[in-house]
């Protein structure tokens, strides 16, 4: 998977300076932007507020809180040098995007408080698209950005959202600003960057069907894996995971993550939930490794966090695994883990009879 963030904030930002350029002769401080309370004015200044502030959470690694800084124009700045600023600014983010290492996060509070490069770009991408189209539809004048734009930043920061039939329409009703046919206004949202979750050895990093589409087009979704390639199964995985999005019933925390080696940023596996729990609050867990990873008690330790994790939830009471009958390594992971093979009432949770069940209650 190439390296994203970096050239698209920049195309981003040329989109949108491009056709504010046009209406620079227009009055900005009077007029509202869109559906939003902020003049023109204030929101160009907003959108020029977040992308150094976005800059500024990943440059300085910060991880509890905001930067405390503060931005604004000089007093005097007219609307050409309103743009430049945004030009700039954008152009900070874009360095600190492709200066900084892929695993790196920083704090940012929503929904799970920490955001990798990929998704501090989707962010800025998001906030210029959509600022943009507030002020063009406050001054009158019709805004379209790029498609794959607006299809990447619908694929790593709102997850949650099934597509549909165009990105652009589809990321602005998820945002509040339009409509879609057969489903019901937005009046409140977030975006939602990817959960991670941490262990002694490793760093469980949800993926984003971005990262999904890529594993299952034969890429590596962005991750350096030890032995070179991911499992099959990895890739099974996220063509789950694809189809759920496409469905619009994924859910980040009910999804899939790769299992990254804090010693050395190699991927050595995946853990995934198939799913939101069912009406009576079980949910099937699988997992698998690169072969060059087994041995090492890897599975064992993502799994416990995991499951604790999962069973933390109000709407889970019971976690359960499939496993072949021969497959004594796997079995054993899930009794490290604190599932127990499952008795005989449990059995019809299988479709497969050669299968074992192993489950772990809340």
């Amino acid at each position: 998977m190439r390296a994203w963030g970096g050239d698209q904030v920049t195309e981003a930002v040329a989109s949108g300076v491009e056709l504010l350029r046009t209406v620079t002769d227009r009055d900005w401080t009077g007029v509202k932007a869109g559906r939003l309370d902020w003049s023109c004015r204030q929101t160009a200044e907003h959108m020029a507020g977040d992308l150094i502030a976005y800059a500024g959470q990943l440059a300085g690694r910060a991880q509890t809180a905001y930067v405390p800084f503060e931005f604004g124009f000089e007093e005097g700045t007219d609307q050409a040098g309103v743009l430049d600023v945004i030009e700039t600014t954008g152009a900070l983010l874009t360095a600190t995007v492709r200066t900084t290492p892929p695993r790196v996060r920083a704090f940012h509070p929503y929904p799970f408080r920490s955001a990798n490069r990929e998704g501090f770009a989707a962010m800025g991408i998001a906030e210029v698209l959509l600022h943009t189209h507030d002020i063009a539809e406050g001054l009158g004048v019709p805004y379209e950005p790029p498609a794959e734009l607006c299809e990447s930043v619908l694929t790593r920061i709102f997850p949650h959202v099934r597509p549909g039939p165009e990105p652009w329409p589809t990321l602005l009703w998820a945002t509040g600003r339009g409509e879609l046919p057969g489903r019901a206004p937005v009046t409140a949202w977030r975006w939602n960057n990817n959960l991670v979750l941490p262990t002694g050895r490793l760093t469980l990093e949800g993926l984003t069907p971005a990262a999904a589409a890529d594993l299952v087009a034969g890429g590596d979704g962005g991750f350096v894996w030890l032995g070179d390639a991911p499992f099959e199964g990895t890739r099974d995985v996220a063509a789950g995971l694809l189809k759920a999005y496409e469905g619009g019933v994924h859910r980040p925390e009910f999804g899939a993550f790769v299992l990254v080696r804090r010693e050395d940023g190699r991927a050595v596996g995946s853990l995934n939930l198939h799913g939101m729990p069912d009406e009576e609050g079980r949910a099937e867990i699988g997992y698998d490794l690169v072969e060059p990873a087994r041995g090492h008690g890897y599975a064992t330790e993502a799994l416990t966090v995991l499951a604790d994790r999962t069973l933390a939830h109000e709407d889970v009471h019971l976690l359960y695994a499939a496993v072949e009958e021969a497959n004594t390594p796997s079995q054993g992971v899930l009794t490290r883990a604190g599932f127990v093979r499952a008795d005989v009432a449990a059995e019809p949770l299988l479709e497969d009879a050669s299968l074992r069940l192993y489950t772990r209650r809340g």
